[in-house]
């Protein structure tokens, strides 16, 4: 049965830290509801109730515009091996931009990842641990280098010429201000 804690416990950040890929959901009162699959060593949990964690240039940047205008999110982890779980962390984050001045602090908490372009830095609420006995076996291979090399050939310049295309706002139209905000 599911159980719900007030605060990350050394077990629960164990578990964290053992998997390779989390999913994080937003959304506005007006938007569609977002979930995107992250990986790229990019979490961290700072204490019982604060994670961050990194996200790189991608497609679409839904999650930093629902943020700034709804902060609520909801981070999903699940056990591929071992022992069956998810984990659900809930709460309310803030975006930081490289222009913020929280951003060298807590971007120094991770390997440099070519393409960076935000930070989330969650206020965690509640732990809910729940069964994963429908969630399949899988193996884990590696990481795919092809956002990193793509990131890198790009170039500062090619990124931001990359956020000004395809970055600027959700499919819903909302302004992600990625541009203003990273320059």
């Amino acid at each position: 049965m599911g159980q719900q804690y007030q605060e990350i416990l050394e077990k629960h950040k164990t578990f964290i830290e053992a998997q390779k890929i989390f999913f994080v959901g937003t959304a506005t009162e007006d938007s569609r509801v977002n979930i995107s699959p992250k990986g790229m060593d990019s979490f961290r949990v700072l204490g019982g109730n604060r994670v961050i964690w990194l996200n790189v240039t991608g497609s679409g940047n839904e999650t930093a515009a629902h943020v700034q205008r709804c902060p609520r999110m909801t981070v999903m982890f699940s056990a591929f091996e071992g022992k069956p779980v998810i984990m659900r962390l809930y709460g309310t984050a803030k975006v930081i931009h490289k222009n913020d001045s929280e951003w060298s602090e807590l971007y120094s908490k991770f390997e440099p990842i070519a393409g960076a372009r935000q930070i989330f830095d969650m206020q965690v609420d509640m732990l809910q641990t729940s069964c994963g006995m429908a969630v399949p076996y899988f193996e884990y291979v590696g990481e795919r280098e092809l956002l990193r090399d793509w990131a890198v050939k790009q170039g500062d310049e090619g990124l931001k010429k990359y956020w000004a295309k395809k970055n600027q706002a959700t499919i819903d139209g909302l302004s992600t201000s990625i541009v203003e905000l990273n320059t």
